[in-house]
């Protein structure tokens, strides 16, 4: 396997972010098999029957389960997976709300008055971190660190978050291969925005890694919407991430607690309108896609594009 080693190290002025509902690293671990491959790298197993394996994709996440003669969960342990670009304080948070919808669904109509234990399946959250603001190998993130008082309380949830920027969790991504090419890919979308364009960046990525081998029928399969959801996600986390910084500073600086809440609240409508015409205008442009394909692409409708358009417009007056 090659190393792309510190590839990944570049300037933080050119970074990609992968945000999007349906963001490059799900397109990848949505499949079975890969996800199957995934799951034995991190626990040591060799399961090899990918049609065993359910797959449940949840906002940002994926749970997974399989079937045995036992226990429809892997080894009776329940795993949610999540991807993060960026570095997110409260990933525990959205664990917790995760793991109670997964539990009611998994006991559904059980009697919990009844007398005899029942048992469930033990939680394991894994993020799979590749930002720039964190450079452990792996780190952990706790429930009780949002908790208002400095006290145990009453419940924890340890969320386990493993860097895999390349040059990170080596054996890891030597066991997974499709890891190591997710990585691979994004290293080397960076290392090109050094010197150019996003959509050339992306282009020249993935040429780059099918000519290598690496990734390669995931990406002639999906060249197009990996091209296409790079750029949204790009812009869609740049134009969020500044206007609700400034709404908040420029709030903050006018000390009005109500003007505060206004300016994070008008960046980010204002963000999520610039986004997704951004977006479509950079597809339609790049792709050579008509409005409505360029749509069906992004998974959104024309007369929402418009809708948008609309409100950036009035937003930006």
């Amino acid at each position: 396997m090659n190393d792309f080693g510190k590839t990944n190290a570049v300037q933080e002025e050119a970074p990609v972010y992968f945000s999007y509902k349906d963001r490059v690293f799900r397109m990848l671990f949505k499949e079975k098999e890969r996800l199957l491959e995934l799951y034995n790298a991190l626990n040591g197993t060799d399961y090899a029957d990918p049609e065993q394996l359910t797959v449940t994709t949840l906002e940002n996440a994926i749970f997974i389960k399989m079937k045995n003669d036992v226990s429809f969960i892997i080894d009776c342990n329940m795993c949610l997976y999540e991807h993060q670009s960026t570095y997110c304080p409260n990933m525990p948070l959205r664990g917790l709300l995760y793991f109670a919808d997964l539990y009611k669904k998994h006991i559904r109509d059980i009697d919990l008055t009844v007398r005899k234990q029942i048992k469930i399946p033990t939680p394991h959250y894994i993020v799979f971190y590749n930002g720039t603001e964190k450079d452990e190998e792996v780190f952990y993130q706790r429930l009780s660190d949002a908790f208002e008082e400095d006290d145990e309380g009453c419940m924890e949830l340890k969320v386990k978050v493993i860097n895999i920027n390349l040059g990170h969790n080596k054996d890891l991504l030597e066991k997974c291969n499709s890891l190591y090419g997710y990585s691979y890919f994004v290293a080397a979308v960076r290392n090109n925005l050094r010197t150019m364009e996003l959509q050339k960046s992306v282009s020249k990525a993935l040429e780059e890694c099918i000519e290598k081998g690496i990734l390669k029928e995931f990406l002639l399969k999906q060249r197009a919407e990996v091209i296409a959801m790079s750029i949204y996600e790009y812009n869609e986390e740049y134009v969020r991430k500044s206007l609700t910084e400034t709404g908040y500073e420029q709030g903050w600086e006018d000390g009005i607690m109500q003007g505060r809440e206004d300016g994070i609240r008008d960046g980010i409508e204002q963000g999520k309108a610039e986004t997704l015409v951004k977006s479509i205008d950079s597809i339609m442009e790049n792709l050579k896609l008509d409005l409505q394909q360029a749509c069906k692409l992004i998974g959104t409708t024309q007369e929402e594009y418009i809708r948008l358009k609309q409100t950036e417009s009035i937003l930006k007056k």
